[in-house]
């Protein structure tokens, strides 16, 4: 196996998409339930890959196609084998709601001094984790490895590819019940991060207010970030939303001035926190660390503030489960606005709990005394067993209805999970 790795240091990288392929590469094939690579290691070589790994009888003959028992696990051992070779921190993050943000907001504190290296994306399974650390370079100071997970074991796997030295859980939640059956499961997976760190010796930044972190996490160094506890590492008071974050934080020696991000809502400022905490481990100056968090700015559907000719959007619309709306929408209630309303859409891979998870949104909603519509099957099949709420199915008769009353000057929440798609309706708003 050795030999196979090493052929990956004369190649100038990994693909395992064909319709991928820069010259030079390291082609390894996967399969899928819809797919299978194996097809196209041929079609990879012509296009310009060095060699191609494969796990079935392809041109046997070809000294550039080399076959291993099962594709993914060889891409999976190379990348371990790779990261071996580094003995820079990594840190692994992972949690319910808002990983890829924090994740985001920790890189772009930590560039202000070190060169770091960082998933991409939302590349935090089990192909893209390896894929990430296979691009780690000799000059990086620090590795940041996003971990996301759908069922149980899905973390002790990644952190058996990646190794953290360092590791972060944002929350835990319900979220992708289907695969975890329950909120157990989704706290017993989490932990696995702080299994392997602590297993090590390693370090934990953790949110000092969060009972259940805290109750999980074992006796290991931790750093701690707070808003409640001015004895924590990191100290922050949230002022006010405008709907943008406006903060202050201190960590013991240094107190900031007032501090305004470009990022709303009021969970984001738990992110930030988290990004100065591990930005003040690794020394970073405060005065980097505010330049970091001012100049961070959210994309990809995730806590965007979008300004129309109409109307003012909050858009959230990457991902929904019951922990994220909850904090959306006790973040929304915030704000103080004249004319605000919210579009939320159905919450997906909820399992059996769906329904009961979406009454609970819609209590929520009511008792914060706020207004909007819903958007997606489940939330139509409540509304027509009640009068409380104005449900569609879809997203078109959504747009029929709000085009009636034409919305103008309003700040509009949208908030539901990315297969509803709700970001497609803000070029009618």
């Amino acid at each position: 196996m050795r030999k196979l790795f090493d052929l990956f240091y004369q190649c100038t990288g990994v693909s395992t998409d064909s319709r991928n392929i820069s010259p030079g590469v390291l082609y390894i094939a996967l399969k899928g339930e819809r797919f299978n690579g194996n097809e196209f290691a041929i079609q990879a070589l012509e296009q310009g890959a060095l060699y191609a790994i494969v796990d079935e009888d392809i041109a046997p003959h070809d000294p550039r196609i080399h076959r291993v028992e099962n594709g993914l696990l060889f891409l999976q051992q190379l990348a371990n084998y790779h990261r071996s070779k580094f003995s820079i921190p990594f840190i692994g993050i992972t949690g319910s709601n808002g990983k890829t943000t924090t994740k985001e907001l920790i890189v772009s504190v930590l560039q202000q001094q070190y060169n770091v290296h960082y998933t991409k994306g939302n590349l935090n399974n089990h192909i893209g984790v390896p894929l990430t650390l296979l691009e780690v370079k000799n000059n990086h100071d620090i590795a940041v490895i996003e971990m996301g997970a759908n069922k149980l074991n899905d973390i002790e796997e990644l952190c058996t590819i990646a190794e953290p030295t360092h590791g972060i859980i944002t929350n835990i939640g319900a979220a992708h019940l289907e695969g975890f059956g329950s909120l157990e499961g989704v706290k017993k997976t989490k932990k696995e991060l702080y299994d392997a760190i602590s297993k090590i010796g390693g370090t934990l930044f953790i949110h000092k207010d969060d009972p259940t972190l805290m109750q999980i996490a074992p006796q290991i160094e931790q750093i701690y970030y707070s808003s409640t506890d001015t004895t924590a590492n990191v100290f922050g008071q949230l002022n006010r939303l405008q709907p943008e974050v406006v903060f202050e934080w201190s960590n013991g020696t240094y107190a900031s001035e007032e501090l305004t991000t470009q990022i709303i809502g009021q969970y984001n400022f738990t992110n930030i926190l988290a990004a100065i905490c591990i930005g003040n481990y690794f020394d970073v100056s405060p005065e980097l660390i505010n330049k970091g968090i001012t100049g961070y700015v959210s994309d990809n559907n995730r806590s965007q503030v979008i300004k129309t000719a109409k109307n003012t959007i909050i858009l959230d619309a990457y991902n929904a489960n019951p922990t994220s709306v909850t904090s959306a929408l006790k973040s929304f209630a915030l704000i103080v606005h004249p004319d605000k309303f919210f579009i939320l859409g159905d919450m997906l891979e909820l399992g059996e709990s769906a329904e009961q998870l979406h009454m609970e949104i819609i209590h929520l909603a009511e008792s914060l005394g706020l207004q909007g519509i819903y958007i997606g099957t489940i939330y139509a099949d409540i509304a027509n067993k009640t009068d409380r709420i104005r449900g569609f199915s879809n997203k078109q008769e959504a747009m029929d209805f709000l085009s009636i009353g034409q919305p103008q000057n309003n700040l509009i929440l949208m908030k539901g999970s990315r297969g509803i798609g709700l970001e497609t309706m803000v070029a009618l708003l």
